[in-house]
């Protein structure tokens, strides 16, 4: 398998405290990644990183490179350019916008990159469909249970075949039975498209099923 996501060496301080310590991550093409640990062990300070959210510590030999794209060498524009080509982010409040209905939302990243509005609608219209909500489309986000609005943002990201998918506690608001539904969705977009998750959780039960389980304290990776 390909390797999508190297990172070498990769620190991030913020003052005097130091949060990640010189971690080094080498993820295939078509797995799914836990991150787990307790809070305050970095994760999400981590996923932010190789997602491109927030930038590493500039120390020697430290890099980051997607799928064959090394990160540091790019310039604000070319950055997002990639994030929107090749990234896709799941956070555990979905972030929709509550002005737009769910077909809407689906639809604004690819609007953004540059698809026209009606192959834009089409292909929203087919993922939502995919993830079992035909008869939501035009919901506006209040309209919607949490296990629904979860979905729409997983639709969300896919709109644009991110390579990685990153999400940030993604079931952590939802109950057992919607949790286990969206854990099990991940699965199924791995076997069926190959999708590529990098998933930070506290939920044992999800990162016991996934490929590797990364296990993060005080910044460093211990197993």
């Amino acid at each position: 398998m390909k390797t999508i996501l190297e990172a070498k060496n990769i620190s991030k301080t913020f003052g005097a405290i130091k949060v990640l310590n010189k971690v080094n991550l080498s993820i295939k093409e078509g797995e799914i990644i836990s991150i787990v640990g307790p809070s305050g062990a970095g994760k999400t300070t981590l996923l932010q990183i190789l997602g491109t959210l927030l930038n590493h510590d500039k120390i020697k030999e430290s890099s980051l490179t997607i799928n064959s794209i090394k990160i540091s060498g790019l310039i604000n524009n070319k950055l997002a350019e990639l994030r929107n080509h090749h990234l896709g982010f799941i956070f555990q409040f979905h972030e929709l916008l509550p002005e737009f209905t769910a077909l809407e939302n689906v639809m604004l990243p690819s609007l953004i990159n540059g698809l026209s509005i009606n192959n834009s609608q089409i292909k929203a219209k087919k993922l939502l469909c995919e993830l079992g909500l035909e008869n939501k489309i035009n919901n506006y986000s209040n309209e919607l249970s949490g296990g629904e609005q979860q979905r729409v943002s997983v639709a969300r990201a896919l709109i644009n075949n991110p390579k990685i998918i990153f999400a940030d506690e993604p079931s952590g608001n939802l109950d057992t039975k919607n949790a286990s539904d969206l854990h099990n969705l991940f699965f199924k977009l791995r076997d069926e498209i190959g999708q590529t998750f990098i998933i930070v959780t506290h939920n044992q039960d999800l990162a016991n099923k996934t490929d590797r389980k990364i296990k993060l304290l005080d910044g460093n990776i211990i197993s």
